[in-house]
């Protein structure tokens, strides 16, 4: 059984890869042929559109006899709340034009994409205008509920998760040993709570806090490894999610603090009056840079992995005049795959290092002191 995993786990890579290097063939941002991205500005292009989010999911695109280019995927739903209510369309109503052209009318209401981001036109305006910066002057951003590409990504991690625990508590229900799926998530619950909890927070609280950890760390850890899926999400790389998820961390661990962990940031015990008063900004300063520390190192190390691997691909591209075409080509996925096989420990050390220290920094908040 463990032999005939191994083929499993490459063949899951290679796909990831190859799907990779079938978006760059005949995807994003065209330059010289169309429908090819064969320059360094398209390849800039085409890894900044991947990182960021999108109001339609597109799984590839290719150009047609007729020369058209075409995407093959779904569009998603459009919900904006404009100068004149809420306003709900579908995003192929944009014809994946991001450039600001196509104007979008809805109920006396004008918007346009620009930039993956939706603008309401000034009453009268037909078209958007731009200054020499590219910025529209006739336009202004309208507040976005929409369901994006990395709305949609959280959205399947939470069923997910849902059918995954509702599994391994209905395992329990029928006797002590869990099965099916069940069975897969049980040492990694045991994990959190006998690695990662029970030490940092302590015997007396952990219980409490559980729920919390546990839905944050299999949050992150099935995000980062729908990155790796030719599905092409990057959620944790949203810098706004990141932020949410510290924020959360931030909230509990503020509400759970004892008098004891106020007392040591205000008012520290048994140090000199001077010293508390110099000391105190600084303690509430390392409030604030604790959850920042939680959201810089998930974004950055999510975010980096995606730009290492699409560059490392685009390899075959820049280097083609010196290897040629099959040495690049060869070049590029050997590189590719060894960091996906990376990225797969990165996506778990990325969970487990959000859960720990958000665990960590719980334990710091209900930590009882013996002073004397």
């Amino acid at each position: 059984m463990t032999i005939a995993k191994k083929p499993i786990y490459f063949l899951t890579v290679l796909a990831i890869v190859f799907s990779s290097f079938t978006a760059f063939a005949g995807g994003g941002e065209t330059s010289g042929k169309e429908g090819q991205i064969n320059t360094q500005e398209g390849i800039n292009a085409y890894i900044k559109h991947h990182l960021a989010d999108s109001h339609d999911f597109t799984l590839f695109s290719y150009t047609n006899d007729a020369g058209e280019r075409k995407h093959v995927g779904f569009p998603l739903p459009v919900i904006v709340w404009t100068s004149k209510g809420l306003k709900t369309f579908m995003s192929s109503a944009f014809h994946h034009n991001d450039d600001g052209h196509v104007v979008v009318e809805k109920d006396g209401v004008k918007l346009a994409k620009i930039h993956s981001k939706i603008y309401e036109l000034e009453e009268g305006a037909e078209h958007v205008s731009f200054d020499e910066h590219h910025h529209a002057t006739n336009a202004h951003k309208a507040l976005d509920f929409s369901i994006t590409k990395s709305v949609m990504g959280m959205l399947l991690a939470g069923l997910l998760m849902f059918l995954g625990f509702g599994s391994l508590a209905r395992g329990y229900k029928k006797g002590a040993i869990p099965t099916g799926v069940g069975r897969v998530l049980e040492p990694l619950v045991l994990y959190v709570r006998d690695e990662i909890a029970r030490p940092n927070i302590g015997e007396k609280h952990y219980r409490k806090f559980m729920g919390f950890l546990l839905t944050v760390f299999f949050f992150i850890w099935i995000l980062n490894l729908m990155g790796l899926t030719p599905l092409g999400f990057n959620v944790t790389g949203q810098i706004a999610v990141t932020v949410c998820l510290a924020l959360f961390t931030f909230i509990i661990v503020q509400f759970s603090g004892n008098k004891d962990y106020w007392k040591h940031i205000f008012w520290m015990p048994n140090v000199p009056i001077p010293m508390k008063i110099i000391l105190a900004p600084i303690e509430v300063l390392g409030m604030l840079t604790k959850p920042f520390a939680l959201l810089i190192r998930l974004f950055a190390n999510m975010t980096a992995g995606h730009f290492v691997v699409m560059s490392l691909i685009a390899l075959m591209i820049t280097l083609k005049s010196q290897f040629g075409a099959v040495g690049s080509t060869g070049l590029s996925l050997a590189l590719a795959l060894f960091i996906s096989v990376i990225e797969i420990l990165v996506a778990f050390l990325q969970a487990f290092i959000f859960t720990m220290l958000s665990s960590l920094f719980i334990g710091m908040a209900v930590e009882e002191h013996d002073h004397h």
